[in-house]
């Protein structure tokens, strides 16, 4: 691999950190338009192993502006990003594949005397990536929930 080939990885390695770190950023912000930017026009999201939707990404985006409006505290941490650049069908090297490990913690609106969160849950995501003109998106995601803290119900992602 040439240095410029290299440094041309190196760069796309970045905006693939800098998209996931800004659809984390825009979960725990409750910043919908940003989070819908950040998919490709097709982009499509699947939440249903946390007891979520699946569909499109504006149809999902709504969905989770309704249903984390009783949890005005949250926090999302992506980590272990395992990184994979051209595995989607007809690839030109402007696809990737990204596999990363989720933390949430969710906090319900309350009276303030307890700083712990109610709930915590983990998992991983499956991201399908795509270089566009407007660089980096999201063209699909899928959540695959492995655990939660307290057990049971009927929370959402």
């Amino acid at each position: 691999m040439t240095q410029r080939a290299e440094l041309a990885t190196m760069m796309d390695r970045l905006a693939v950190d800098e998209l996931v770190t800004d659809y984390a950023v825009a979960v725990e912000d409750g910043d919908w338009t940003a989070f819908r930017e950040l998919f490709a026009p097709d982009g499509r999201a699947d939440y249903r192993s946390a007891g979520g939707i699946e569909g499109p990404v504006g149809q999902v985006a709504q969905w989770l502006a309704e249903s984390l409006r009783v949890f005005p505290v949250r926090q999302h941490l992506v980590v272990n990003r395992r990184l994979r650049f051209g595995v989607l069908e007809r690839d030109r090297g402007d696809t990737a594949r990204l596999r990363a490990d989720y933390v949430s913690a969710l906090r319900l609106a309350g009276d303030g005397s307890s700083a712990a969160p109610d709930v915590v849950r983990g998992g991983r995501y499956a991201f399908g990536l795509l270089r566009t003109d407007d660089g980096w998106r999201v063209r699909e995601v899928v959540a695959r929930e492995m655990w939660r803290r307290p057990q049971g119900g009927d929370t959402v992602l």
